[in-house]
């Protein structure tokens, strides 16, 4: 639940604050990671995305068998047309593949593998040609599109400076986004830097500014009332090796697949099986002095408000074993790559997601292998 809470770090926002008031408009971060020379990240190219098997011609001129994409170990210098709309798609399907940034990497690999494995296809965690026809199958609608900045969007209100200490966060009041371009961000499922690479021009303090964004149903960050959803979830796996959380209908059938951090070392998440208490929305985080969380001194217990940068994020579901939960985040880009303190930690929309599904008294079961 610790992070580093300077979204952007100090020098971003001290830079910002310094344009606004010389009347400089703040535009969207630079991606840092755009390689020299490349074709742009067109809206155009990214819908008309198509998988193609690589050909290399070998030295010694014998046929030299294709490599195919994503092979782990490639790290793309840039965002790749073709993993954004690979994202996308397995986003609607609900194989999530976390906060979409159109690069390989485990989040993806491992949805990728559980939409495989739910259509029968050989698991290997890449991208084929099998994979890719059934994925654009599922929905022929373009998986970016545009968007109009909103006087809403830009005038917040924000969190200006969000203290590092988590006991100081317990006096900022409401928990909300710090600024425009992380709300819009998390609003679409999207890591930040891809939405500065795909809007470099765009100014975030005006309205009216047209951003590509990925065509998803907007996440707000309000609270959901009424019954569960349809399907509605009454099992869910927690496997600690794959690093994903697995929701299932009341007849079995897998309904959602979503990347986790699952406990740490410091505290590891249970073992055996629980079920879920209750599901809250928007929750309260009250600090246990009995956690003695890594660089927390205090030894009182205090609350932090509610909001999207809260330690645990939008949602809370509540488990039958004693301080442990299924929840949100205020850092969505590190799912799956770090630790927990022993909870069950997943993106604020993926949350939001499993908990509209899931009924009170849903069976958790935690996988080792």
């Amino acid at each position: 639940m610790m992070r580093s809470w300077m979204r952007g770090g100090r020098i971003g926002l001290l830079t910002g604050l310094l344009l606004l008031g010389a009347g400089l408009p703040v535009r969207a971060a630079p991606d840092p990671t755009t390689e020299a020379g490349a074709a742009p990240l067109t809206k155009d190219a990214i819908n008309a995305a198509t998988f193609r098997e690589p050909e290399e011609p070998a030295r010694d001129g014998k046929a030299r068998k294709p490599e195919r994409a994503g092979k782990p170990g490639k790290e793309a210098k840039r965002p790749d047309p073709l993993l954004i709309k690979v994202q996308v798609l397995l986003d609607r399907a609900r194989f999530s593949p976390g906060a979409i940034d159109g690069r390989d990497g485990e989040n993806l690999r491992g949805a990728l593998r559980a939409y495989a494995a739910a259509q029968g296809l050989p698991t290997e965690g890449k991208l084929t040609r099998a994979l890719f026809d059934k994925l654009e199958g599922t929905s022929r609608d373009p998986v970016v599109t545009d968007y109009a900045i909103t006087e809403a969007d830009v005038k917040g209100p924000f969190v200006e400076t969000m203290p590092a200490k988590m006991e100081e966060q317990a006096d900022v009041g409401p928990m909300r986004y710090t600024n425009t371009r992380e709300m819009l961000a998390e609003r679409f499922h999207m890591q930040r830097d891809l939405l500065s690479a795909l809007n470099p021009d765009v100014p975030l303090d005006k309205t009216g500014g047209s951003l590509i964004v990925a065509a998803l149903p907007p996440t707000g960050d309000g609270k959901v009332e009424g019954a569960p959803l349809a399907p509605k979830v009454a099992r869910i796996e927690v496997d600690k090796q794959t690093k994903r959380v697995r929701a299932f209908a009341e007849d079995g059938r897998l309904t959602a697949d979503y990347p986790a951090s699952i406990g740490s070392s410091e505290k590891p998440a249970p073992d055996g099986t629980a079920k879920v208490n209750s599901v809250t929305f928007d929750p309260w985080y009250t600090y246990n002095p009995k956690y003695r969380f890594k660089g927390v001194k205090t030894r009182k217990k205090f609350s932090i408000h509610p909001g999207p940068n809260n330690p645990v994020g939008l949602v809370w579901i509540d488990l039958s074993i004693e301080s442990y939960g299924i929840h949100g985040t205020p850092e969505p880009e590190k799912i799956g790559k770090t630790e927990s303190h022993g909870c069950i930690r997943l993106t604020n929309w993926d949350a939001r997601d499993l908990a509209g599904h899931t009924v009170k008294g849903a069976k958790v079961e935690f996988l080792e292998k």
